[in-house]
């Protein structure tokens, strides 16, 4: 064993996951993190927790030393959007989500706006990993999810969006036609034996690494564990024994 090797393999594994603070308001929010200490180093904060706790919250956690992914998926005319990146930089968020369905007008105002000192990283969301087929198909998309995903990273790639969210089927191919530069997040992540929930299209941590994708999101199998942080660590080491493949 190597233990500065393992130490530097641990500290990257942390810079590849997010977990996802799925709980309803800020009490519920500060309890988990206290339970999963420093065993991570970004959080992911969705639409539930944030419109109950909102800004407040996301600094509190950036000064207990945080990194936090925004996760609000923002979906509006232009000027909107332009604003709710530069509310999301005032907070001090790392990443935010716009949908790559918003259109090429919109995503090249969020580009703009997210060029400014302090801003988020933005990740341009193609298609949610609870859908699958049938729901495109249902919402008039008459193609497949992997044919829509890279269409859509496609558009936001042109409005000048570096980062995509991809289920881990869709990981490689866009890794194939975005290359190295492309900041590739991918939910819908399953350590082996947990179950899929509502998600169709999911990965164990190690796969999705393989595949290309630049950092997961873990929510429920992490969230409703007994023991957090020990379900952290052991995803930790999938993302570890990955990245030396």
């Amino acid at each position: 064993m190597n233990p500065a090797k393992d130490s530097a393999s641990l500290l990257i594994a942390q810079d590849r996951l997010a977990v996802a603070l799925d709980v309803p308001d800020a009490v519920a929010a500060l309890s988990l993190v206290d339970r999963l200490g420093d065993t991570c180093r970004w959080l992911k904060v969705g639409m539930e927790l944030y419109y109950s706790a909102g800004n407040d919250l996301v600094m509190a956690l950036c000064e207990r030393g945080y990194k936090i992914f925004l996760d609000l998926k923002l979906h509006d005319i232009p000027n909107t959007v332009v604003g709710g990146v530069r509310s999301a930089t005032r907070a001090g968020a790392g990443l935010l989500t716009v949908h790559a369905s918003g259109g090429e007008a919109m995503l090249r105002a969020a580009a703009e706006a997210a060029g400014e000192p302090g801003a988020p990283r933005l990740l341009a969301v193609t298609v949610l990993t609870s859908m699958d087929a049938a729901g495109l198909r249902s919402v008039g998309v008459p193609v497949s999810p992997a044919d829509q995903v890279l269409r859509l990273a496609r558009l936001a790639w042109t409005a000048g969006i570096r980062g995509v969210v991809c289920s881990a089927e869709e990981v490689g191919a866009l890794r194939e036609e975005l290359g190295p530069d492309a900041f590739l997040v991918v939910p819908g992540i399953r350590p082996a034996g947990s179950a899929s929930d509502d998600q169709k299209r999911i990965a164990t941590p190690r796969d999705a690494i393989a595949s290309g994708a630049s950092m997961l999101v873990v929510g429920r199998p992490i969230t409703r564990a007994a023991d957090p942080a020990a379900a952290t660590r052991g995803i930790l080491n999938e993302i570890s024994e990955a990245i030396r493949i």
